[in-house]
Order: C-alpha cells, then structure tokens, then sequence
C-alpha cells in the first residue's frame, strides 16, 4: 500500500503488516458474507483507527528521544547541559494517547527547563491534546454542549475526554483572539462593496455568580451576581455591502408581506468580509464601559482601515440604546451617517396601536402600515404629531397616555437618524439585521440553552471563538495560533533545525 511506502520503516514492520492484512481479510469477509455496508463500513473505521494508532507510534518511535548529545549551543554562545534523565510528557492524539520519553536540557536537574528538542522539532502543543484535537473538539464546542462534543467525539475517536478538559481548552484557545483580530490586515479594497457598515448591539449571557471579569477587570459587588441573572455582552459587526435603492412602498410591501416577488429575496446584496468582534468586560463598578472602549475602538479601527481615503460612506446602523450612541459619538469618525434601525421603529408603532385598537384586527395594522409608510417618506414629525393628537381625541389618559409620551419622545429623540426617504434614495440598509443576526447565533444560539450558566471568563472565551467560527476564520485562527504558540513555546527553534537530527532506527 501506498502509505507503507512514503513512511519511513517502522520499528515494527510486522505488526503493522498484520494489522493491514487482517483490515484486507475483513473487507473480503465481509463481502463475502453480504455484511451489511454500515456495519462494513464501521469495522472498516475501528481497525483504520488501529492501524493509525500504530503509525503514530510509529511516527514517535521514529523521531526518537531528541538526544542532541550532552550539551548544545544557543543564542548567545551560551550551553546548555543535557539532564541527566528523561522527562515523559503525554501526547493525546486523535488515534489515542502516547508517552513520549524526551531528553531535556538546562543548566542544572531541579532547574527550569530550557529547551526539549523532541517537542520543538515535533512543534508539540503545551498541553497533552494535540492541535488536531483541539481543532476538532473546539469547532464541536462552539455549537454544542462540552458534554455533547465528548459523547460525539468518543462515538467517532473510541476515547472519552472530561467536560473540564475541554472547558480549560476552550479557554486556552480564546486566549489569542483579540491580538488575530488586531492582525488582520483589510480585506481587499478590490473585494469590497460599495458602502462600509458599523453596528453595534447588546445581548445577555446568563452568569453564574461574580467571578474575575474578562480582558483584566474584575466585578467588585460585595454579593457578586444573583444566579440566573444577565451580564450584557457587547457585539459589533463590520461589513460593506452594495448600494440598493428601493421606494417606500416596496420596503412597506416587504414587511407586511404584501405582492412580495419570490426572487426578492436574492436580489438583496450580502455583506462583503463581515467580521465580528464580542466583550463581556467590566469595571470594578460593573460598568460595561470597558467593553465599550473595545468595541468601539474596533469600529474606529475598522473604519480606518477599510476606508482610509474616505471615498466610502460610513453608515453607523444601531438600535435606540443611548450608551451606544454615546459611544459612537466619542469614539467613532465624524464623518459617518447615523441610522436609527427600522426594525426598532415599527414595534413601536405596534405598541401605539394597541393603545387605540385591539390587539389583532385591520385597524391596528392599517394604522401601523400608514405610519411606517410616512416615516419613510420622512414625515416623522407628522407622525408625531398625529400620535398625540389622536390621544388627545381619544381620550387617552394614565399609564396609555404615558405609554404613548414614551413613544413618541424615542422617535423625538432619534428623528436625525430617521431621515429613511434619503437614506432608500441613496439605496442604504435600513435595518440591522447582520448584528441583530449575529447576537441570535453568537449568544442565544449557544449560550442560552435551557439550564445555562457561564462564568465571565468562560462566557467571554465562548464569545471569542463563535465570532471566529461565524466569520469564517476558523481555519486560519488555527494556523494564527499555532504560529504565535509556537514562537512563545520554542525560542532556540534554529538548534533544532541547523543540527543533524538523530533520528531513532
């Protein structure tokens, strides 16, 4: 077979031999005796798993010790002494465990060790699990329970992991996120879309109690968090997308689902390299200002980056939360158009409705459909206007008539971010539904399952890793913190790869 001619002879040729044909005669009785191709197919994967488990020892009886002989020279002109005995260290691959017997050198037994050269040329990971491992345990992690990646893991692998291991892994992993982010350089200005788009939104996590906040904060309550409560997680999305200009009746006609084309749909224009950033961080008084800070400082970034001539306009698409727009207005560009998100307009108008008329009927949606199709034609002040004139003409009075106030002072408040009819002129997005999206698939979707509770740290690595998956950067974040692991792991990396390695026989 192929794969025993590329690999290097191993220690044990026979064993190995065996255990191919022993696979060879399997798949021949199988056939033979008409097995069905599941069960085929199951065994198949058992002894496959076996003869990987063999290789890999093979691979390791190969590499040998990383004996380099009793001293070797690094940086500086400096020696280090060969230990007098060897250090064992376990490897957990995807085939199973191995014990890994290493020469080790420093200055002296008892000292720190300095350099292990089997596990810099092998460029072995700190912990036992193998990055393999890691990469497929995590990418499990991230969309289902720690509990389920083991059961499912354990069904295709034949080994178990605890819920704490993968935990503490998934902690570890997080760690490099924010430095990846900050690495990235902009996306292609050739591959971009015509308008740059920021949005930022908030989202609960369930938390289990006060712990140490993320990012290097800590909670300061004396009766830390109630369980069960929420921590808000800030989230921000950056992306471009083409222009697409559309009338005020067409947006009506889409959101009351009225001679909607089915194609409509596929028309829209998608974001162009949409990238995500969350925080959970704290202050001592339990501010999200931190969070904040970073959030908004991304977008700063972001903006910059993407846009560094200027030549793209940059639209700010959030909800009506004030601290964000307090946010935004300290930390962001000036030079950005305000849009408050349509989405958080019409629910409104709902709620004004309900006010005057029941809670289903014609009336009501009339009223609401009359009313999101002036405020698009930007006649927010009528609307206004009209809102507190019928309350007056009504009779409208107490808790409704404070209902109604509320109301209109949200649309008072943020009537400069309302000015919809330019904005469907110059064929901007009106609703955020890329943030809104991703609060749904990076919180809700995996960390509010039923009987959920994080610890901030835990919580915040979560958050980390879910906006690398759902960006789409898993893959190269894998190879960004190997690198970066590596180099912190293996500084005299050049000993192992100038020497003549003396590889095991």
């Amino acid at each position: 077979m192929a794969i025993l001619k590329q690999f290097p002879v191993p220690s044990k040729p026979d064993e190995l031999q065996e255990k191919v044909d022993e696979l060879r005669s399997f798949v021949r009785t199988a056939a033979e005796n008409a097995t069905a191709a599941h069960e085929t197919e199951a065994g198949i994967w058992r002894q496959l798993l076996d003869i990987g488990r063999t290789l890999m020892g093979n691979f390791f009886e190969h590499a040998g010790s990383g004996d380099l002989g009793e001293t070797v020279e690094v940086e500086g002109g400096r020696q280090l002494r060969r230990l007098p005995r060897e250090h064992v260290r376990a490897y957990q691959s995807i085939f199973g465990t191995f014990e890994l017997s290493r020469a080790v050198y420093g200055t002296r037994e008892g000292q720190r060790i300095e350099m292990v050269p089997l596990d810099q040329r092998l460029n072995l990971p700190k912990s036992k699990f193998s990055y393999l491992l890691q990469d497929w345990d995590q990418q499990l992690a991230v969309e289902n329970s720690f509990t389920e990646v083991d059961r499912v893991i354990s069904k295709i692998l034949q080994f178990s992991q605890s819920v704490d291991s993968l935990e503490r892994m998934n902690r570890k992993m997080s760690e490099p996120v924010v430095d990846y982010w900050d690495s990235l350089p902009a996306p292609d200005a050739s591959e971009e879309a015509e308008l740059l788009v920021l949005s930022a939104d908030g989202k609960g996590v369930p938390i289990r109690h006060g712990n140490p906040s993320p990012r290097g904060g800590a909670l300061a309550s004396p009766k830390g968090i109630k369980p069960g409560a929420k921590k808000m997680a800030l989230l921000a999305a950056s992306y471009t997308v083409d222009r697409r200009e559309r009338t005020p009746k067409e947006v009506v006609a889409s959101l009351f689902r009225e001679h909607a084309s089915p194609s409509a749909k596929s028309k829209e224009p998608g974001p162009c390299h949409k990238r995500l950033r969350a925080s959970l961080a704290r202050d001592e008084k339990e501010t999200t200002e931190p969070a904040q800070d970073e959030i908004f400082g991304w977008l700063a970034m972001e903006a910059q980056e993407r846009n560094p001539d200027n030549e793209k306009p940059v639209l700010l698409l959030m909800d009506g939360q004030h601290d964000l727009w307090t946010s935004a207005e300290s930390k962001l560009p000036a030079r950005r158009i305000e849009i408050l998100d349509l989405l958080h307009v019409t629910p409104r108008l709902w709620k004004a409705a309900h006010l005057f008329f029941r809670e289903s009927g014609s009336s009501a949606k009339k009223f609401v459909r009359e009313r999101v199709e002036r405020i698009l034609n930007g006649k927010v002040g009528s609307v206004i206007r009209g809102l507190r004139q019928m309350a007056t003409r009504s009779g409208l009075t107490g808790r409704k008539r404070k209902q109604l106030e509320r109301i209109c002072q949200y649309f008072e408040r943020h009537r400069s971010r309302m000015r919809y009819d330019e904005y469907l002129a110059q064929g901007y997005p009106i609703a955020t539904g890329v943030i809104e999206g991703a609060c749904r698939h990076v919180v809700k979707d995996r960390m509010e399952r039923t009987g959920m509770q994080w610890v901030l740290e835990g919580a915040q690595a979560m958050l980390d890793l879910r906006t690398v998956h759902l960006g789409g950067h898993w893959d190269d974040f894998c190879a960004y913190r190997i690198k970066k692991e590596s180099e912190r792991l293996y500084p005299h990396r050049e000993v192992t790869e100038t020497v003549e390695w003396p590889l095991a026989a």
